[in-house]
């Protein structure tokens, strides 16, 4: 059995690419994430990210955290 995705990575799943920062902290806010999760969106490098992996890895890179499974 796997662990069960966070809120995030299910949000970060169902965003539609490409999507700068500004987009995704703006749709995560409609959606209703928690504000932790909105303040780690804000810590992405302004700019573009075509894919998921894309946004997962430039939070990975930030400060090593692990978005989801």
């Amino acid at each position: 059995m796997t662990a069960p995705r966070s809120r995030l990575e299910r949000f970060l799943t169902g965003m539609e690419y490409p999507a700068t920062k500004d987009d995704l902290v703006r749709e995560a806010f409609r959606d209703g994430l928690a504000p932790a999760d909105i303040a780690v969106l804000r810590t992405l490098p302004d700019g573009g990210y075509d894919a998921r992996r894309r946004v997962r890895d430039a939070l990975e890179a930030l400060d090593g955290m692990l978005v989801g499974a």
